[in-house]
């Protein structure tokens, strides 16, 4: 999950290039960046998707793939031109300039994960509360609700699910593979079961003829693209481990398409086995609580019985909590990396004395996680894929047109096809989701407040250290 997962520790070792083992090949970039992409995020965003489109909801999954290969090449061929771990961290820096400019939009890249990452890791504790409503209905029961905020026996639910997260990888990173490949198992076997019993259970009567319920043009479309991003994130998570794959010029491009293929397929699969099932006006109805927080779970109920339903429920809350761990656990090393390369506070570079692993960075995102388990879910979802879109995704794009008409493209590894036409439909795309989707003010102020705070800080920091703009360097 990107919705879902997080970049590898390896992030956390961008500035110990030495240490770096490149042993990565296709096979497994490939599966890293498909676990990445797939995590709780279609279980909790399908009945999101088809509220803002109806029964077009489809469309919606193949329009995010489209814009995920318009971006995919962006990343293709920054990962090619920069092969080392960090990513998007590295690729500002960069493009940019190490010593000006790309050190303030470096700066802010990590400045909005600060925020971002917890937004990731509690939209996963958020839907895990809420197919965990599905066995104890209970859970539903809210205290106090007002505007976005929410609190409940959901809330506390999902609030204790990071809180238990935290805790594990606080643990050690002994214990962190074991429990990792143990909490693996839950995504493609909840996958493949939908997949299969929708396929098994299929209906004569085409999905594309249902009522369609009247949709808001180009605000549906808009709705429904800012759900597909959400989840098709992660085709890029080979890019933060690329000083550990053997041969990241030509592996890094492979991986990210043909991720994205495969989710792609899978997710439009999801799409067809649920919506033949339950009728999209179902979706929409105000009563449907289960249907809307607990799709799958209900889909399983009605082909098989009551104890498919819960036992999928069971499936998709182990699923939600391997994909919180994840991330939480790829985003915590992300500041430290910062810290190390003395472009963040100095105290996110601390490591436990004899785990070795950075405590003031876990602990912090993790703190902020819990608290962010108190919004719903939808604002979570826009809240992550605004501040993503305008720190890191159009910035990556214009920032590649520039190093292009700056240096030229001759000696690239990788060379876009049809460049500038993917970056520039990437760029128009993001622009179409940010200010087309007339719900996303709160959204967009929330991440102007991180733009003006986190340019505060920098230029504090620049000023106390005497870096530029302060001090030609």
């Amino acid at each position: 999950m990107d919705s879902h997962s997080a970049p590898s520790t390896a992030v956390g070792s961008a500035a110990q290039p030495p240490a770096l083992v490149r042993g990565i090949g296709l096979k497994t970039a490939i599966n890293l960046n498909v676990l990445n992409m797939v995590g709780v995020g279609p279980f909790i965003t399908l009945p999101l998707m088809v509220a803002a489109l109806g029964s077009r909801a489809m469309l919606g999954w193949i329009l995010g793939a489209v814009l995920a290969l318009c971006d995919g090449m962006v990343w293709a061929e920054l990962g090619t031109r920069f092969p080392e771990s960090g990513g998007s961290y590295q690729y500002l820096n960069r493009i940019y300039g190490i010593k000006k400019w790309g050190r303030l939009l470096s700066f802010l890249y990590i400045w909005q994960l600060m925020f971002s990452a917890p937004l990731s890791t509690a939209s996963g504790a958020v839907g895990l509360s809420q197919y965990a409503a599905y066995l104890w209905p209970k859970l539903n029961l809210i205290w106090f609700a007002r505007d976005h905020f929410v609190v409940s026996f959901a809330a506390l639910l999902a609030m204790a699910a990071c809180g238990l997260a935290t805790f594990l990888i606080y643990s050690g990173i002994r214990t962190i593979d074991r429990i990792s490949r143990v909490l693996s198992v839950g995504v493609l076997l909840a996958i493949v079961w939908v997949i299969v019993s929708g396929l098994t259970h299929f209906r004569s009567v085409p999905i594309h003829l249902q009522m369609l319920p009247h949709q808001a043009g180009f605000r549906g479309f808009s709705a429904g693209l800012l759900i597909a991003i959400y989840n098709y994130s992660g085709y890029y998570n080979v890019c933060f481990l690329a000083g550990e794959v053997k041969d990241p010029r030509r592996i890094i491009p492979r991986a990210i398409f043909w991720s994205i293929l495969i989710v792609a397929v899978l997710y439009i699969f999801m799409n067809v086995s649920v919506l033949q099932v339950i009728p999209v006006q179902e979706f929409l109805r105000s009563g449907a609580t289960a249907t809307q927080n607990s799709v799958i779970a209900v889909l399983m109920q009605r082909l098989y019985g009551a104890w498919a339903g819960k036992a999928m429920a069971i499936l998709i809350v182990w699923t939600a909590f391997a994909s919180v761990f994840a991330v939480l656990l790829g985003y915590s090393r992300v500041p430290y990396a910062a810290a190390a390369d003395r472009n963040y506070f100095a105290s996110f570079a601390k490591l436990h004395p004899t785990k070795r692993f950075p405590t003031v960075s876990l602990l912090t995102l993790g703190a902020i996680s819990i608290f962010f388990c108190l919004f719903r879910l939808a604002d979570l979802i826009a809240a992550l894929v605004v501040t993503r879109i305008v720190f890191q995704f159009i910035l990556q794009a214009v920032g590649l047109v520039i190093f292009r008409r700056r240096l030229g493209g001759e000696h690239n590894p990788f060379r876009m096809p049809l460049y500038p036409v993917p970056a520039l439909l990437a760029i128009a795309g993001f622009l179409f989701v940010l200010f087309r989707g007339v719900t996303l003010a709160t959204q967009i102020e929330f991440a102007g407040a991180i733009l003006l705070t986190g340019l505060g800080i920098f230029l504090w920091r620049a000023a106390v250290q005497k870096e530029w703009p302060f001090r030609n360097t």
